[in-house]
């Protein structure tokens, strides 16, 4: 089959694992690369620069967080977590570390085909309006580049695709369901944990960026953007 949908790096430390998810991702088109630690995945991550890292959490070398925090300090490649039990503590880490989503193992290799799906589509989805604005702060979704004034501001796929949402729509209040609905699909069993973290990570990194009331609740209904004025 030609590879034609992105290269994915597969890191895990069980070598059944990462041929089960090397099979179902050529499968569905992917070009793949294989990684057994941590160090060897950093490395690979460097030289081979792919679309997207599915990274384990418990790895020999360097475990999971600690590669996900060292691939954040260079790249804002989407990263994947697969985690070995369902642990809300480890999850919410690995979001906060920059993962744009998490499988839990046992998964169903289409289940895990379909989020990478997902996270590419955010990636490299382009909006009818390419360059987004609200007073300082600017997102561009032809360059994925996001800016509050000359300061820019480095994104996750999932965090950038979330602000994009909002800015899409300014006047609107947008509820959970809406915004799991458009970012992982309708009947997504994403938690509202997994999204209050996404909003936490963005809502920091543009207050550190200066703009601290880029997004606004809505008790008891939802979010809306907000003036980026301050």
């Amino acid at each position: 089959m030609t590879q034609t949908a992105g290269k994915i790096l597969v890191v895990d430390d069980d070598p059944r694992l990462r041929e089960l998810v090397r099979v179902a991702l050529e499968g569905a088109g992917y070009g793949v690369l294989t990684a057994a630690d941590g160090r060897a995945a950093l490395t690979h991550e460097g030289r081979e620069s792919p679309d997207l890292v599915v990274l384990d959490v418990g790895l020999p070398e360097a475990d999971g967080f600690e590669v996900c925090r060292r691939i954040r300090a260079r790249s804002d490649v989407p990263v994947l977590f697969l985690t070995a039990h369902d642990d809300e503590v480890d999850r919410i880490l690995g979001l906060e570390l920059g993962a744009d989503d998490y499988v839990t193992k046992p998964f169903s290799p289409r289940e895990l085909v379909a989020r990478i799906r997902a996270i590419l589509k955010r990636t490299s989805g382009v909006s009818e309006r390419a360059v987004l604005r609200r007073a300082k702060l600017s997102l561009d979704n032809n360059s994925h580049r996001c800016a509050v004034g000359d300061r820019p501001v480095s994104l996750t796929a999932t965090e950038f695709a979330l602000m994009s949402q909002i800015m899409r729509a300014p006047n609107q209040v947008h509820t959970r369901v809406q915004l799991v609905d458009a970012l992982w699909g309708d009947g997504s069993d994403i938690a509202d944990r997994t999204l209050d973290s996404h909003l936490r990570n963005l809502r920091k990194k543009l207050s550190d960026a200066g703009c601290g009331d880029a997004i606004e609740t809505v008790h008891g209904v939802g979010i809306r953007l907000g003036p980026c004025a301050a």
